[in-house]
């Protein structure tokens, strides 16, 4: 921000005039282009019902806040302009202060006021960070998931963001803490349901119910320390991370930065002040986008000429100061006024476009207007005067016409200043002032001789109701007699009618009786005719029925016989199923049961397995349950009895756990131990079963030996090759029968095939061997090739 000129002595206005009007034609052109622009019978447009809005001026008393906690606070205002309505808000952070994760669903632009710190965002390739720090200008696209992070400063050192959204319409039924145009992130996740969440995130469902019962947190949240904030972002990272659907290959970027306004060349700059405008021409980050962003510096007892925007409005905070604004109204509307209005630090007001406007600075104190507008263009603002006056362009003498004055005058008008951006104003902002509450007194006296006329007409018209309700009771009392009068004549002539009315009924009733009476005889014995013809009918229906009874009796015994003797068929029938299906049966049991030895095999591997899995699962859970149990306990250092029984209670938990742990042990070594004696039995048996088959096999050969000659000995050695090679399996089996723990845990790991393989590679080695002898002695006899066979 320029330095404030130094404190001079201040004038009087009515001596600071008469010496201007000393000092030549120069200064009394810059008198005519105030008169021009400011004309004293300018009255303030105030917001009403009534009257047309040429602006809107918002305080900073007016703002809507969203969201206010001890580490900073959330306010916004709504603006309507030309392009759109658009949403402003403004962030205050604390130092240390962390402004959560949300999703954007509109385009951001922000200023940094005052303060620094960082700000991480995802978008649908990267994740960034980037530094900012006062004057600061940068923009977010829709669909990012952005955060803030204030640096651990002074406390006077906060952290002050202005953002603007471009939005559709943001209604009063907006979310209380984010008004339409970013989402809180957590919100987007918590509002599924659990067991959603829990397949979605491949996760516990104690993690899931840890997440979602989870107190929700403020928009802005307090960071103890610098190492704890970067875990914390780090961590935060993570989760945006797994949001936005980026992998680990994509690491967090520090290459973006910001445009610093203070940091460009001015647009212009003078002794009384300077003013710049940026748009996307002078930052990447804002191609894309229509906003542009602006700033305007006057020193004390400065102005801003008289402008205008052609093609935009222009959304204007006052971030330094007090000053005065008068704007003028481009259209002849009636209800269209021109105005005046006095801005603090902290107010937002709005320029339509083609609305002239001025602003002044206190000779008490600088004023600093930052904004933002719309861009689509080349969209420069028109001065008038100036060297690119608007004036300058137009012939003088058409100028004068327009004028009602002079060309010369005209000319003098144009030439006498060659730059009017901003010039030395001193005193026209108090005046303005004066102009302003002067303007203010009368139109009270205005409303009050107006609510004083309304008064005396409100009683004269109640005085004139007055009359006419006096008159209106006496007529309603006139037809009120009339009414009656004519009701009494009403009412007789009613009981004359009604009395021969009830004459003419009673003689109606006395013949309708009679009439009655006669067609109730007639009627009666019309009865008793049915009576009879009924009764005979019944008699002949239950002659009837009984008929088909016993017909249908003698059907039904007929019908009993028949399914008699299909039953004993059918029953001769199922017997002769039955014993064919317990055979099959019988047969299918079998497989059954050599199906189940080969399942349950397979089935006390997978449960050794299933069970390691358990193992490992549960140490994972408890060291879950450790590392909950120690963030608890740093969270709950206030409530030192409530976290004692909290402990207790997971020591009890824990010896619980302990106790089923060993029992679950105890058990799988006990079915360990079976399933090695069933092992051990087994091959024991196995084992009586080949030295039997060995000895008959030995005695068969000596009785073949003492029958044959010479070809026999050749059988005898291939038979000692294949009992040694048979011995050798024997002996394999019972060595992993001995360490049958390891050998199950050599199968669980995949290499049991090693063992298979040693065992078919030996019965290899005796086909081969047979197969040998087989060619030798094709031509043998019938005896040695028995022998060779078995």
């Amino acid at each position: 921000m320029a330095q404030p000129l130094p404190k001079r002595k201040q004038k009087k206005p009515s001596t600071m005039y008469a010496e201007m009007l000393r000092k030549g034609p120069s200064l009394c052109a810059c008198l005519l282009i105030l008169f021009l622009v400011w004309d004293p019978s300018i009255a303030i447009a105030l917001k009403s019902d009534d009257g047309f809005n040429l602006h809107t001026l918002i305080t900073k008393e007016q703002r809507r806040t969203f969201a206010s906690t001890d580490f900073g606070e959330i306010s916004a205002v709504d603006v309507d302009g030309h392009g759109g309505p658009y949403h402003l808000q403004f962030i205050t952070m604390e130092p240390n202060s962390l402004f959560l994760p949300v999703l954007l669903q509109a385009d951001m632009v922000f200023y940094v006021d005052t303060g620094s710190g960082r700000i991480g965002w995802v978008d649908d390739r990267d994740m960034y960070r980037m530094d900012i720090e006062r004057g600061d200008i940068y923009r977010l696209e829709s669909g990012s998931i952005f955060y803030v992070q204030s640096d651990a400063e002074t406390p006077l050192d906060k952290l002050r963001i202005y953002a603007l959204f471009r939005t559709g319409e943001i209604g009063e039924n907006s979310q209380e803490n984010f008004p339409g145009v970013y989402s809180n992130l957590s919100d987007l996740v918590l509002g599924f349901d659990k067991k959603v969440l829990q397949m979605t995130f491949k996760v516990s469902e104690d993690v899931i119910e840890a997440i979602t019962n989870a107190e929700k947190p403020p928009s802005i949240v307090h960071m103890t320390a610098k190492s704890r904030t970067d875990d914390y972002l780090s961590w935060k990272a993570e989760r945006i991370e797994a949001f936005s659907d980026i992998d680990d290959s994509q690491v967090l970027r520090d290459s973006k930065r910001a445009l610093n306004i203070f940091r460009r060349n001015k647009d212009f700059e003078s002794s009384n002040g300077w003013s710049l405008a940026v748009n996307y021409r002078n930052l990447n980050a804002l191609k894309g986008s229509n906003i542009g962003v602006f700033m305007v510096h006057l020193n004390k007892g400065s102005m801003m000429g008289p402008h205008w925007n052609p093609k935009a409005t222009e959304i204007v905070i006052v971030t330094h100061g007090q000053g005065m604004v008068q704007l003028l109204c481009s259209s002849n509307a009636p209800d269209c006024k021109n105005t005046r209005f006095k801005v603090r630090e902290g107010d937002v007001f709005t320029v339509p476009p083609f609305h002239p406007m001025a602003q002044l600075s206190f000779n008490s104190d600088s004023l600093v207007l930052m904004g933002f507008t719309k861009m689509e263009r080349e969209n420069p603002a028109q001065f008038l005067a100036g060297k690119k006056s608007v004036l300058r362009n137009i012939n003088a003498d058409i100028l004068a016409m327009s004028f009602n004055v002079p060309s010369t005058t005209i000319r003098q008008l144009l030439s006498a200043r060659r730059e009017a951006t901003i010039s030395a104003c001193a005193f026209c902002a108090e005046e303005e002032e004066e102009k302003l509450v002067a303007e203010i007194e009368k139109q009270k006296e205005e409303e009050e001789a107006k609510k004083r006329k309304e008064e005396e007409e409100r009683k004269r018209e109640e005085e004139e109701k007055k009359r006419k309700e006096e008159e209106e009771a006496r007529k309603r009392e006139e037809e009120e007699r009339k009414r009656k009068e004519e009701e009494e004549r009403k009412r007789k002539e009613e009981e004359r009618k009604k009395e021969e009315e009830k004459k003419r009924k009673e003689e109606e009733e006395r013949k309708r009786k009679e009439e009655e009476e006669a067609k109730e005889r007639q009627e009666e014995e019309e009865r008793k005719r049915k009576e009879e013809e009924e009764a005979k009918k019944r008699q002949e229906e239950e002659e009837r029925k009984r008929k088909e009874e016993e017909a249908k009796k003698r059907q039904e015994e007929e019908e009993r016989k028949r399914k008699e003797e299909e039953a004993k068929k059918r029953q001769e029938e199922e017997e002769r199923k039955r014993k064919e299906e317990e055979e099959a049966k019988k047969r299918q049991e079998e497989e059954e049961r050599k199906r189940k030895e080969e399942e349950e095999a397979k089935t006390r591997q997978e449960e050794e397995e299933r069970k390691r899995k358990e193992e490992e699962e549960a140490k994972k859970r408890q060291e879950e349950e450790e590392r909950k149990r120690k963030e608890e306990e740093e969270a709950k250092k206030r409530q030192e009895e409530e976290e004692r029984r909290r402990k207790e209670e997971e020591e009890a938990k824990k010896r619980q756990e302990e106790e089923e742990k060993k029992e679950e042990e105890e058990a799988r070594k006990k079915k360990e131990e079976e399933e090695e004696a069933a092992q051990k039995k087994k091959e024991e048996e196995e084992e009586a079963r080949k030295k039997k088959e060995e000895e008959a096999r030995k005695k068969k050969e000596e009785e073949e030996k003492g029958e044959g000659g010479g070809g026999l000995g050749r059988i005898w050695k291939i038979g000692l090759l294949a009992l040694l090679l048979l011995l050798m399996v024997l002996f394999v089996a019972l060595f992993y029968a001995s360490s049958g723990e390891g050998y199950r845990r050599r199968r669980s790991k995949g290499r049991w095939w090693l063992c298979r393989m040693g065992d078919e590679g030996l019965e290899g080695v005796q086909d081969l061997a047979i197969n040998q002898v087989m060619e030798r002695n094709i031509k043998g006899t019938t005896s040695e090739s028995r022998a060779l066979l078995s």
